[in-house]
């Protein structure tokens, strides 16, 4: 699926010690799909089976073809086009996907919103023809007009919209991609492994060396320093930033990331965000979600659904980490 990476990913750097002769066999496959690379490291205590490489290409595939905005003939492109007032039904994996989006945009006060791609769009920052200018107070409002998730109805496994709204769900299918793939190891007697989409990752198990696998997590600036290494199991990891797109004038730095509310980029101090669940979905659409709400109100809603969440904020030219309690084990 060519998702465009329309938020920034911050890179996550995967340290894997790769053992001796005595240890088990490493497998590793990787590949491009959904407009990005995805590596997946199998620590195999037996043998995996001879097509598994196949295997996640066709589940890749699958997700693929439900929810790129690039494929005509996709579910997310039929539910794009359909007029308001009809219905169509809907897979189990875009279901799926839907489902987790509801949950998260209405945790956030709708911070989070897979409609949003119209004031991307605006701003110049969506799929086509990058423009670095602000759009007047107008073309905003305008814009605004044609969003809002609120619009999207869902009834069992039927998709409907009460306006011509379109949904980009780039914000939480990689993440449900990496849980595919996870779910497939995990059936085929695979616990040990590490599945990587375009930064979005998932762990279980161990590593070659029988140790939790280490993730080194960047400072958020031009040329990499790493701020944080984390040694997890069993957990997903997923990353959001503003620092790599963006544009300036007048001497105001605009940002790629939009909050839906008032059709502007955000323009508090969060420059990153790191997000832990058990699933990468969920990770991943919290991740975009506390992006634009920022660092303060981010924990404060972290804490009270006991999300594990850590911040870099800006400080002059400095970036001072904030963490929710649920990450207190991992940074201390």
């Amino acid at each position: 699926m060519l998702f465009a990476l329309w938020r920034s990913v911050l890179i996550l750097v995967i340290v894997i010690l790769h053992g001796c002769s005595n240890k088990p066999d490493v497998l590793a496959i990787s590949g491009s799909k959904m407009g990005t690379t995805y590596h997946i490291t199998v620590i195999a205590d037996q043998l995996p089976p001879d097509d598994l490489e196949q295997q996640i290409d066709q589940l890749l595939s699958k997700v693929d073809n439900s929810m790129s905005t690039y494929k005509k003939d996709s579910e997310i492109s039929q539910f794009n086009r359909l007029p308001v007032g009809k219905s169509m039904t809907i897979s189990d994996e875009f279901l799926e996907v839907v489902k987790i989006s509801q949950k998260i945009w209405q945790l956030s006060n709708g911070a989070f919103d897979p409609t949003i791609g119209p004031l991307v769009d605006l701003w110049g920052f969506g799929p086509g023809e990058r423009h670095d200018a602000v759009p007047t107070p107008h073309a905003i409002a305008q814009t605004k007009a044609q969003i809002g998730f609120d619009s999207v109805v869902l009834a069992e496994n039927t998709l409907s919209k009460t306006k011509s709204v379109a949904l980009d769900l780039s914000a939480v299918a990689k993440g449900y991609a990496v849980d595919r793939v996870a779910d497939l190891l995990e059936m085929l007697a695979l616990p040990d492994y590490l599945v990587e989409i375009g930064g979005e990752i998932r762990v279980s198990g161990f590593n070659a060396d029988g140790e939790a696998w280490r993730i080194a997590m960047e400072q958020p600036q031009l040329f990499a320093e790493v701020d944080q290494v984390i040694a997890i199991t069993d957990i997903a990891v997923a990353t959001s930033g503003d620092y790599r797109n963006y544009f300036e004038q007048d001497g105001v730095r605009y940002s790629h990331t939009i909050d839906p509310k008032t059709g502007m980029p955000i323009d508090h101090n969060l420059a990153s965000v790191t997000v832990l669940s058990e699933s990468c979905a969920v990770a991943d659409a919290w991740a975009t979600a506390f992006s634009v709400l920022g660092a303060e109100k981010s924990l404060e809603l972290a804490e009270q659904l006991d999300l594990s969440a850590y911040m870099l904020v800006r400080d002059n030219r400095e970036f001072v980490p904030m963490y929710s309690s649920g990450f207190d084990f991992l940074v201390n």
